[in-house]
This record gives C-alpha cells, sequence and structure tokens, in this order.
C-alpha cells in the first residue's frame, strides 16, 4: 500500500504545527514547509520529541512562485506524489483601509491567496498520480463574513479569494477524486494575537460565546478529519469554527 503523504505550509507554528501533530498522529508523511528555518527546525525537534515520525521540512517563500515550483519538484523526487496538502501559510497585517498602500495590499494577497493558488497549481498533477480520494484543505477565516469585529479589508479579501478558490477546484476536479474545502476559524491563540492591539483583541475574545478563542489542536483536529476516509464525501465546503457566534 502507498503511503499516504501530506503537505502543510505555514508549519513553523500555530495552526500548522498542530495540523501536522495530528496528520502525523495518524500515520503517513508529512512534509512541514515554513519560511523560518529556525522555527521550523525547533518544531520538528519539538515533534520527534513527542514520538512521532515521519516529518520533514522544507524552508521556502511560497509568495514566489519559482520557489513553490521547486518545492513540488522535490515532492515529487521524495515520494512520487501527494495525498494531502494544507494551505495554512497566512498573516494579518492590521491597518486602516484609507492607510493600506499598494505594496502592502499586493504582500497581504501574496501571502494569503497567492501561496495557496501556486500550491495548489503544483500539488493537483501530484495528486492525480495516486489512487483514491486526496485532500486539499484551505485555512480561511471567519473574518471572510463576520463583520461585527475588527480585521482589515485587504485581510478579509484575500481569505474571500481563498474560499472561491476552494468552490473552484471542488467543481474541476471532483470527477479526478480530489476534496477540495475550506475551514475558517475565528479567533485562535496564534502568533496573530501580537499583530492586534489589546483594545481589538478584548473586543474580539469578549465576542466568543464561550470567552475564550479557539486553540490550533481544535482547528487541526478538522483538518485531520477531512484529510481522513470520514472526510471523503465533503467537497466544496466553508466550515465555519466559531463556537456559534453567527447565530442570530
Amino acid at each position: 500500500m502507498t503511503e499516504r503523504v501530506a503537505l502543510v505550509t505555514g508549519a513553523a507554528g500555530g495552526i500548522g504545527l498542530a495540523t501536522c501533530r495530528a496528520l502525523l498522529a495518524r500515520g503517513g508523511a508529512v512534509i512541514g514547509v515554513d519560511l523560518d528555518e529556525d522555527r521550523l527546525s525547533q518544531s520538528r525537534a519539538r515533534l520527534v520529541d513527542s514520538g512521532l515520525l515521519g516529518f520533514t521540512t522544507y524552508c521556502a517563500d511560497l509568495t514566489d512562485a519559482a520557489k513553490v515550483a521547486e518545492l513540488f519538484a522535490w515532492v515529487e523526487q521524495q515520494h512520487q506524489g501527494l495525498d494531502v496538502l494544507v494551505n495554512n501559510a497566512g498573516t494579518c497585517i492590521c491597518t486602516e483601509f484609507v492607510d493600506i498602500s499598494p505594496d502592502e495590499l499586493r504582500r497581504q494577497m501574496a501571502i494569503n491567496f497567492d501561496s495557496a493558488f501556486y500550491c495548489c497549481q503544483h500539488a493537483i498533477p501530484l495528486m492525480l498520480k495516486r489512487p483514491g480520494i486526496k485532500k486539499i484543505v484551505n485555512i480561511s477565516s471567519n473574518g471572510a463574513y463576520n463583520f461585527d469585529v475588527f480585521d482589515p479589508a485587504h485581510y478579509r479579501a484575500s481569505k474571500a479569494a481563498l474560499d472561491t478558490l476552494t468552490k473552484h477546484l471542488t467543481r474541476r476536479y471532483a470527477r479526478e477524486g480530489i476534496a477540495v474545502n475550506s475551514i475558517a476559524p475565528a479567533m485562535t491563540r496564534t502568533d496573530l494575537f501580537k499583530v492586534v492591539g489589546p483594545e481589538v483583541l478584548e473586543k474580539a475574545l469578549a465576542a466568543m460565546p464561550r470567552g475564550r478563542p479557539l486553540e490550533p489542536d481544535e482547528v487541526a483536529a478538522w483538518v485531520a478529519f477531512l484529510a481522513s476516509p470520514a472526510g471523503d464525501c465533503a467537497s466544496g465546503n466553508v466550515i465555519i469554527l466559531n463556537q456559534g457566534r453567527d447565530v442570530r
């Protein structure tokens, strides 16, 4: 039986690291990709210390289409195919709308959307070589839909674009056995807590029905579910994780 191979972007911490841990616990090989080589090495050491084997790392700037091509050429050389892609790499640049510069707009879209677009382009040919149902999971954001708390305009737009890509790929590759879903978490305890001011953070947390943020492991559990055979019949969904915050 062919070993299942997963690739997770933004793997050095937060949701990415939790996702690597959850996928490794189910068996198979996991490739963690991140721009921060030092943090990626530290994360690998933590996983190995936990007794989780089968984890390899790759450092790359995923906003660079040429670097993404090199990454997936390496994946093909090492594994001959790919079964699961988790597009988790992203950030939030907190700037008021009228102050967003053209360069900042391009950078926000490049990190959150372009990187996932490039990865999907190169992952799908590798997936077509594999048997069974292959999976793409895009980590979106509740900020693409909920306007009760502050999220910058370009951040919202990048995540909404990611969800539209999810739906396009779902219809395009359904007959080829590729299932594509987005997960859109609300406030999650990650490094992004550091990029918002204390008042904004306090207001956002107060809006959560349980009075606390989501934890990376909670999001990762959903990724692992979709990546498992139980998620084979799910495709084209934007799964909202927000403790029921949007219920009116």
